[in-house]
């Protein structure tokens, strides 16, 4: 081959590079980024993600997000999404203050940044979605609890992180509510990192530290499950309720079992919705993140922020044996 040959077909396939690369570029590229990957909820959120790009057109989601709970992880996703030069990046945050400093390098590379589910500190992002106001979940998981606790009892709460932004403020909140329930106990709060086999543990430390404990509160999809599956392997059904926050999909199972009797959620498939509608308008400049901003949200309506440039979505749902075969199957 001669190097005139050579040169010709190394031009070629420059321009046809050059040329993916525009094409590639012209597409609104939004990155959800989970609290760690292999999680339903997450993945849930993920495809209302995929709905809204559809629907919006010429947007791609990219869906990543760590193999664990740690800050570390996400500020590494985070360091590869501004490598790409994505357009926006939402992130359910694993640490309030640890992720600030990658996400304002990526404002200052002009990246929309924002945080939903679970909040990154104001100096790290353009606004907050919240799924649902967190005095009502605060008082919501509370009260799952306490409805089936009639003459009171002891309760246990089995969290996510220590520093998951969104489960210590719904606690928080449930906290500002006890002296309604004057007969019920908190009598622990442990942590299981969103990880099955870590909060199956330590749920059943739970009830071996606490013989007659009534109830476990989990705020947390996987520690919901977790504690569940470890009341029935500790042939506790009946005796300790399991409630708090998980997918109708994955407890259906106790459910039937009888080792929850209900547990709320919001829609995680219309939060990855809405997140990917809200990234999307504020990175083609429709809308501005504000105090007072009114955002459209597609067929979820329009979400308001507030003086800290936070919204929520919508209250949460309640499931129990009346509702969750209609559930189950769609998320």
């Amino acid at each position: 081959m001669t190097l005139t040959r050579r040169l010709a077909i190394g031009l070629g396939l420059a321009a046809s590079l050059m040329g993916t690369t525009a094409v590639a570029q012209d597409k609104m590229r939004i990155a959800l980024v989970a609290k760690s990957l292999g999680n339903g909820f997450f993945e849930a959120a993920a495809r209302g993600a995929e709905e809204a790009a559809e629907e919006l057109g010429g947007t791609e989601i990219i869906y990543t997000g760590p193999t664990s709970t740690t800050a570390e992880g996400q500020i590494e996703v985070i360091n590869s999404l501004i490598a790409q030069r994505v357009d926006a990046i939402a992130v359910s945050a694993n640490d309030p203050d640890a992720l600030v400093p990658a996400l304002q390098k990526a404002m200052q590379r002009g990246i929309t940044v924002i945080s939903w589910d679970s909040g990154v500190a104001p100096e790290g992002r353009e606004m907050h979605l919240a799924p649902s106001s967190d005095a009502l979940i605060g008082q919501t998981i509370i009260k799952l609890a306490a409805d089936h606790l009639p003459d009171g009892g002891k309760v246990a709460v089995l969290s996510a992180t220590s520093t998951s932004t969104n489960q210590n403020t719904w606690i928080a909140e449930m906290e500002k509510v006890m002296g309604e329930y004057p007969d019920i106990e908190v009598v622990a709060t442990v942590y299981g990192d969103d990880l099955a086999d870590k909060s199956y543990r330590e749920a059943q430390g739970l009830m071996q530290s606490y013989p007659d404990l009534d109830a476990i509160i989990a705020p947390t999809s996987v520690g919901i499950v977790a504690a569940a599956q470890a009341v029935q392997d500790e042939g506790k059904v009946g005796e300790v309720n399991v409630t708090g926050l998980g997918l109708p999909s994955e407890m259906a199972g106790a459910i039937e079992s009888g080792a929850s009797k209900s547990f709320a959620i919001w829609n995680p498939v219309d939060l990855g919705y809405t997140t990917a509608m809200i990234a999307h308008a504020l990175a083609t400049d429709e809308a501005a993140a504000e105090p007072g901003a009114e955002i459209d949200t597609g067929r979820m309506g329009s979400v308001t922020l507030d003086e800290t440039n936070s919204a929520a979505m919508s209250e949460p749902f309640t499931y129990d044996e009346s509702n969750i075969d209609e559930f189950k199957s769609i998320f």
